[in-house]
């Protein structure tokens, strides 16, 4: 296979890793990635619904092969509960994202139109800028984002993708047992 078919067929892959809520579990994840020379796209790592266990949403640039192996040495880590590829199923994803637009008064009511359309909102206003928050699907996040580009980002924060499998607790989804061991 040449290279531009390898690249072809290499895909961002959304992962999903439940680890106990411990000092250095992240950076141990990192190592993993940065051995192996493979690209962490985003990394989104918050509290669960199981005290002391920490979900991290992880995206990686990668065939299914390299995914795979990813998987199997995540799963190895000793922190680590559970590992799925919520790529493969159904799921919902979903960024957010905090942009700070130039808004001179000529302009800011064109932009809080563009806020509406995206259903965006302002959170913050200031003399000379509007900070916008949007949160959906990274394509109605970088929509917006560059339409706002022509008046001026002066700063942008994005949390990543964050993922879940839909539906209940069934096949693939990444739940925790809090009474196994």
């Amino acid at each position: 296979m040449s290279r531009e078919e390898r690249q072809e067929v290499q895909m961002k892959h959304t992962l999903v890793a439940l680890m106990e809520d411990k000092p250095g579990v992240l950076n141990r994840v990192s190592a993993l990635f940065r051995r192996r020379n493979y690209n962490i796209e985003s990394l989104s790592v918050g509290h669960s619904e199981v005290p002391g266990i920490s979900r991290m949403t992880i995206v990686v640039d990668g065939d299914d092969r390299v995914v795979d192996q990813v998987v199997k040495q995540l799963e190895k880590l000793i922190n680590v509960t559970a590992v799925v590829n919520v790529g493969q199923q159904p799921a919902v994803m979903r960024e957010l994202a905090l942009i700070k637009v130039k808004a001179a008064p000529g302009s800011r009511a064109e932009i809080m139109e563009l806020t509406n359309v995206f259903r965006a909102r302002v959170v913050d206003v200031g003399a000379a800028s509007l900070t916008v928050e949007i949160t959906g699907p990274e394509d109605r996040v970088n929509s917006l984002i560059g339409l706002l580009k022509p008046y001026g980002i002066e700063e942008l924060a994005r949390s990543g993708r964050l993922a879940m499998v839909r539906g209940g607790n069934g096949s693939g989804s990444v739940s925790i047992n809090p009474n196994s061991d």
